[in-house]
């Protein structure tokens, strides 16, 4: 099933494997560039791919080298990526992207905003002088609310002329959205906070925003219900996504598709238990799901087979196995992510990971490891 085709809105995906979206730290000065056209144009077989997350505006940024997608630079390095991977015969979506508190001043010279100027309860900010403390940030009046949908309506804007083929709401693992959606890091009292109807009007107000600059079902968004990331709780998981699932597939222009990162959910009330997040999701959402979260070919078959999701996400493997879908045709063999150099600069775990050799059968280089541990940070998208 992974290898069957499937009808997105108005794109025809070769498989049903989704690249994740993978925060890979190769933008140097938030400039998409050549080294990052062919780590995409390497993974064009993938049913669909989701580029790493790119920040809207400054402000948005937390972490370093990530790209940007605000400026006529970034919409220029963009479609050279893009156009490139259409070449290949790809489809690719950017994933639009605002930190929020998870920010740092190192980035922008600005204290973070957030919904409330409640600091993240564990972890600490990544800059390139090491770990430090995460600064408590700036509670967002409500004109600035209105001015970040606004942001991300012209991202929407730079990411259509830079010719992708639609793009993905970061809504997830702790970052702007979920800050707002989630009880934990939301105290307002205007209209953005208090009820979940009120927690849940930033995530709809952004989605609306960029669907008035995409039509044709080209918009999706992923949440993340039970993932706990960047220190984000919420009192009753299993209603506030409840929730945003049902009003996101009420919407009058269908989404592209609602993402998920899987991992269990704690409900509330009587019946106290933990579903798995898709399990949450799936009956309050008609329309395409992918989940996403640490699957194998074999576990990603099971969830197609089980009606679990209609499209399944991998990460890691992507990284290491640019040829993934042709991988999976053949059983294998599969290369071994190098996780030191997720994060890390250069050319080496990025765009050095072997293909198979299709003129003599299912070969494949070994991938030799070189110039020792670089270290990584970790995963921002």
């Amino acid at each position: 099933m992974l290898l069957d085709t499937y009808r997105l809105g108005p794109l025809t995906l070769p498989n049903r494997m989704v690249m994740a979206p993978l925060t890979r730290n190769r933008a140097p000065g938030g400039v998409p560039n050549a080294m990052m056209a062919r780590y995409y144009v390497q993974r064009a077989s993938a049913g669909l791919i989701v580029t790493e997350g790119t920040q809207i505006e400054p402000i948005g940024q937390g972490y370093q080298d990530t790209p940007g997608i605000y400026s006529p630079e970034q919409r220029d390095g963009w479609r050279t990526i893009t156009d490139a991977v259409h070449r290949a015969g790809g489809r690719i979506f950017a994933q639009l992207w605002h930190v929020g508190r998870i920010s740092h001043s190192y980035y922008h010279g600005s204290t973070p905003v957030a919904p409330s100027a409640l600091a993240p309860d564990r972890g600490q900010a990544y800059t390139p002088k090491g770990l430090v403390p995460f600064e408590i940030p700036r509670a967002l009046a409500t004109p600035e609310v209105h001015e970040i949908v606004a942001a991300f309506r012209h991202a929407a804007t730079i990411a259509k002329e830079a010719n992708f083929d639609g793009v993905e709401i970061h809504g997830a693992n702790g970052y702007l959205i979920d800050q707002f959606l989630q009880s934990g890091s939301n105290i307002r009292t205007d209209e953005y906070g208090g009820s979940v109807e009120n927690r849940a009007r930033f995530l709809l107000e952004v989605t609306a925003a960029v669907q008035g600059v995409w039509q044709e079902q080209r918009v999706g968004v992923r949440l993340s219900p039970g993932a706990g990331a960047n220190g984000i709780h919420d009192a009753n998981p299993a209603e506030t996504f409840g929730y945003a699932a049902e009003q996101l597939g009420k919407l009058a222009q269908p989404l592209a598709y609602l993402h998920i990162v899987e991992a269990p959910v704690q409900t509330s009330g009587l019946d106290d238990h933990e579903m798995c997040a898709t399990e949450l999701i799936r009956p309050r959402f008609e329309g395409t799901l992918i989940s996403t979260g640490g699957y194998s070919p074999q576990s990603g078959e099971r969830a197609l087979a089980d009606g679990k999701a209609d499209l399944i996400g991998f990460g890691k493997l992507f990284i290491a196995n640019p040829d993934l879908p042709e991988r999976v045709r053949r059983g294998g063999p599969y290369n071994t992510p190098e996780v030191a150099t997720f994060y890390a600069p250069g050319e080496h775990g990025y765009i050095d990971y072997p293909a198979l050799d299709t003129s003599g059968g299912a070969s494949v280089r070994p991938f030799a490891p070189a110039g020792g541990d670089r270290g990584a940070s970790p995963p921002a998208a």
